[in-house]
């Protein structure tokens, strides 16, 4: 399962994670719209919702942004939009089964950018249920690895129904049934855990090992679908082993 941490702290040390501050905010806000949308507009009460207002704030979003942001998600507010949730499906180079969650107010274009990069990259899209059946939808939860026991965590976390902990150097990741992600969450936070981040994700039920040099042209793909204004989330069914870690340092 592991594989998001460790992309984004390749991301990080390549100063290619939200490098730019409008794309940063567009990222943010969105994050905001969808929490807002889903579990209401008062962080009180929505977790998911307290997290990514904290995220904004600690990359100094302007509060009128924030709100703007929780106001659309809630339908309420002079700019509240329709957002529409779509999962897109596809191949990328290899085989490599690939699924991009989106948030947009324009289906057309999102569904035009995404297109453009499966065909520059060597992939091609897929219906609906084509790619899909081959993952699980789980929860995913970032936790602090700073002055955390691994095996301690493993524990805390089975205790409140979690399917895994991969540890990290960084953060351990702690997945979750979709429907348990909030409540466990909550508890792990309550527990004096230091919650990262947190989403909904795709799990490969087998994933694929490729070569170092053909896991790059994936991570490559991947990053510019990561890159798209509208894209949520994108998983794959690429192993994430330590060869293509080093060959994408290595890439600079």
């Amino acid at each position: 399962m592991s594989g998001h941490s460790k992309w984004a702290t390749i991301k990080r040390k390549k100063g290619a994670l939200d490098s730019k501050r409008g794309k940063a905010f567009t990222r943010l806000g969105r994050n905001i719209t969808v929490a807002a949308r889903e579990g209401g507009g008062n962080p009180d009460f929505n977790v998911q919702l307290r997290l990514a207002v904290d995220k904004a704030k600690a990359a100094n979003m302007p509060k009128e942004n924030i709100d703007r942001a929780i106001a659309r998600g809630a339908g309420s507010g002079d700019d509240a939009v329709q957002m529409d949730e779509i999962t897109y499906e596809g191949y990328g180079p290899h085989g490599i089964g690939i699924l991009v969650d989106v948030l947009t107010d324009n289906r057309n274009r999102s569904l035009a950018e995404i297109r453009q990069v499966f065909n520059r990259s060597g992939g091609n899209m897929a219906e609906a249920g084509a790619v899909s059946w081959q993952f699980d939808r789980k929860g995913y939860i970032e936790v602090n690895a700073e002055g955390v026991d691994p095996d301690e965590l493993l524990l805390a976390a089975a205790d409140l129904g979690a399917d895994d902990v991969i540890p990290g150097e960084e953060v351990h990741e702690v997945y979750t049934p979709r429907e348990a992600l909030a409540s466990i969450e909550t508890k792990l936070s309550e527990q004096g855990y230091k919650i990262v981040d947190s989403q909904f994700t795709w799990v490969a039920k087998n994933e694929m090992e490729l070569e170092p040099a053909d896991g790059v042209q994936v991570m490559n793909m991947l990053e510019k679908l990561e890159e798209l204004d509208d894209a949520q989330n994108v998983s794959s069914s690429l192993r994430m082993t330590d060869e293509i870690a080093a060959a994408l340092e290595a890439q600079g």
